[in-house]
């Protein structure tokens, strides 16, 4: 473990609205596919840790579910709370905006932040669907005067640009302190935690509309095989029985794709072969359930 007066770690949490980029962004910056992505909103759920090691620095990136209006569900107001406490504690928040684009919901972002008093970074995300940089001038020119960032930059999560820049302003408000986290460690978060987050991803690449949102994935069983590999049981919970014919689909074959999915992205983070079995089964009114949502693991 790194240490000595000239070592810098501390927390940085990543904000923004649904689907601004946030969790394709620490996913770059660590360069693994830790935190789940899709192109649907809301599909991060959970405070996501990821940790990154540098020479003489430790960064200690956590994503949080996008913050939302409109939290009806007793899901979107759990979700809504795990982005807040993110907030709680940590050195530098770094709000993640599509470039271009400024909401009402961005406006409520940085008023999170603003209440906490922490250092604020915007990171500007997407920056390579406009073709005319100097088209962002405005833009830019507005948030500086209304809003009171440390720095503003430029990113592209997809392409890996402006990432050196993010870091290094990043590094320039962390705290003198050793590191927290061994160097190989990536995450806090278990295995166990990971499986069922590469389940539910999946859920939410090939499920339509709204049916994703209806879903969440248990881990029944996680285990270590004697040959080296792990044997895997989850649980696939949704609303009602309609829901679980469209999962399963026609012969199995929906669950046999999300499973095979899963598979493949479980032994490319685990770094071993994974044996995986899904079931589907139903808990009516889950996501407003206060109770089936601890049960759950929404408590973070």
């Amino acid at each position: 473990m790194n240490s000595g007066s000239d070592f810098h770690c501390g927390y940085v949490a990543l904000l923004g609205r649904p689907n601004v980029g946030k969790s394709s962004l620490l996913n770059a910056m660590l360069g693994t596919h830790l935190s789940i992505v899709s192109p649907k909103p809301q599909t991060t759920r959970h405070r996501i840790l990821g940790i990154l090691d540098r020479p003489g620095v430790q960064i200690l990136f956590v994503d949080t579910p996008g913050l939302h209006r409109g939290a009806r569900r007793a899901l979107n107001r759990a979700l809504n709370r795990c982005a807040h406490a993110a907030l709680t504690g940590v050195d530098v928040a770094v709000q993640v905006v599509e470039a271009g684009k400024w909401t009402d919901e961005d406006s409520s972002v940085y008023a999170a932040m603003e209440a906490q008093g922490v250092t604020k970074l915007l990171a500007i995300n997407k920056i390579d669907r406009i073709r005319d940089k100097s088209a962002l001038l405005p833009f830019l020119a507005k948030i500086s005067k209304e809003r009171d960032y440390a720095s503003l930059l430029l990113v592209s999560a997809r392409r890996k640009d402006g990432l050196e820049a993010l870091q290094q302003t990043i590094v320039k408000y962390l705290p003198a302190h050793e590191a927290l986290y061994e160097d190989d460690e990536l995450t806090d978060r278990s295995e166990r935690f990971l499986a069922a987050e590469m389940v539910r991803e999946q859920l939410m690449v090939h499920l339509d509309e709204e049916l994703p949102y209806a879903t969440t994935v248990e881990i029944e069983a996680f285990t270590e095989r004697a040959d080296g590999r792990v044997e895997v049981h989850a649980v696939i919970w949704v609303e009602r029985k309609g829901q679980k014919a469209i999962v399963i689909g026609a012969g199995g074959a929906m669950l046999k794709i999300v499973g095979s999915s899963a598979r493949q992205a479980m032994q490319r983070l685990f770094n071993r072969g994974v044996h995986l079995q899904l079931w589907v089964k139903v808990r009516a009114g889950w996501s407003d359930n206060e109770n089936d949502l601890r049960r759950l693991g929404y408590s973070d």
